[in-house]
């Protein structure tokens, strides 16, 4: 089997080279700019560079369209129409709908589609990590087949019933959480506060929570762009969660504690009540890769959890179920949520905190105000408004990103392996 991927970006080349060591024989194509610098990159792999993804369609028995979500329609109309008889078609963009779409539109019919999504990034080693498949169209011979091809990665692979299950699922797991953690990294340059010399929360939570922001912002916008902006469940829920966040805000201010009290514990019933075994999370993992020398306990509203927490039970999503498609900054944002929430005592000084510590009121008031400017980019489909505000963050942030991405993917393998 001749195994051919359009678009040869970080994750393209990361899937060529897996399946080239393997013995399989791997074409693949880019943009022409970049075909010197990936023939000296990918040829000590065995891997033929292509003129085109029209003459990897001609040539391939399957083929991975790895490109941007929204750049899918115009890659697969140039390329779609020359695919080989009979060949599988995947897609390795991060949101179905639109790849379908493009599928549907422009692919033969005798064309297999088995489309994919690795959950991971290219920095993050995909053995154990999650790999979704969806079998959209394809026979039950060329599913077998596609999916010994993807077996080889060694990732686990989870099989969804359709592409809307997965946009539905990716909606929580990705938009909502990257929008969560943009927003702190946002906060942050607000207030003109490095994160890392921060010493209201040194450490615990808050050193989880700079490590993902930190390891977000150190990838490139458009990973995230896509998901939130081409998603079409993800405008809902990144608005159910800006709207969670505005309505527990106001009660902080107002210092309305019965009203707060029942909306925490209400969601906390509610998302928990199934909860049993041992957390993911405990103060020894948390703070064995923190940034900060300061390990003092200091108290937090947590208020980007108790948001989170609050719109599962808003929308009725159960997290739990959500972890077959796992990816690990979704893991680590259910593990810093059952934390918080399963511990009687730290959910009681988080209440406590949110409504009463004023040391910490400018914190929550730079979030609520993040929170609310990346609802509306998302709300408006805005591309370059995306892309600037996460620029000018990833700059103010820019001193420790290498170094969060580092410790954030030794904590996430300790977790993996743990």
């Amino acid at each position: 089997m001749k195994i051919g991927i359009i678009g040869l970006g970080d994750m393209g080349k990361m899937f060529a080279k897996i399946w080239a060591n393997t013995g399989l024989e791997v074409f693949g194509c880019d943009l022409p700019q970049n075909r010197e610098i990936l023939e000296n990159e990918l040829g000590p792999f065995g891997i033929k560079i292509l003129n085109d993804g029209i003459a990897v369609s001609r040539l391939c028995d399957f083929i991975l369209y790895s490109v941007e979500a929204e750049n899918i329609e115009k890659v697969v109309a140039q390329c779609g129409p020359s695919t080989k008889y009979g060949a599988i078609v995947a897609g390795q963009t991060s949101v179905k709908t639109p790849e379908i779409a493009a599928f549907e539109k422009y692919l033969p019919q005798d064309a297999q589609i088995v489309t994919c999504h690795a959950l991971y990034g290219p920095a993050v080693n995909p053995v154990g990590q999650t790999l979704v498949v969806v079998n959209h169209r394809a026979s039950i011979t060329a599913f077998e087949e596609s999916l010994k091809v993807f077996h080889v990665i060694g990732s686990i692979i989870h099989q969804l019933e359709d592409f809307h299950a997965h946009d539905r699922m990716m909606a929580d797991i990705q938009a909502v959480t990257h929008i969560g953690f943009e927003s702190i990294g946002t906060a942050f340059m607000h207030r003109k506060v490095y994160p890392w010399e921060n010493t209201l929360h040194p450490n615990g939570l808050d050193n989880v929570k700079l490590l993902m922001t930190l390891r977000i912002y150190s990838y490139k916008f458009h990973v995230y762009s896509g998901l939130a902006l081409q998603n079409p469940y993800a405008k809902r829920d990144v608005r159910n969660y800006a709207k969670a966040e505005n309505e527990l805000f106001e009660m902080m201010i107002q210092e309305n504690e019965k009203k707060f009290r029942k909306r925490i514990y209400s969601a906390r019933d509610s998302v928990f009540k199934d909860k049993s075994g041992d957390l993911m999370l405990d103060d020894k993992i948390m703070s064995e890769f923190s940034l900060s020398q300061d390990f003092e306990h200091k108290p937090n509203s947590h208020l980007s959890l108790l948001a989170m927490v609050d719109t599962w039970h808003k929308l009725g999503t159960n997290p739990y179920k959500n972890l077959i498609c796992q990816t690990p900054p979704f893991k680590l944002r259910v593990g810093m949520a059952e934390y918080l929430f399963m511990n009687d005592s730290l959910l009681e000084e988080t209440i406590e905190a949110a409504l009463f510590d004023k040391t910490i009121r400018g914190e929550d008031l730079a979030f609520h105000t993040a929170v609310h400017e990346w609802a509306n980019i998302v709300e408006m489909g805005d591309k370059e408004s995306y892309r600037k505000h996460f620029e000018a963050t990833k700059t103010y942030l820019s001193d420790r990103l290498e170094e969060g991405r580092a410790k954030s993917s030794l904590l996430i393998s300790k977790l993996q392996n743990a």
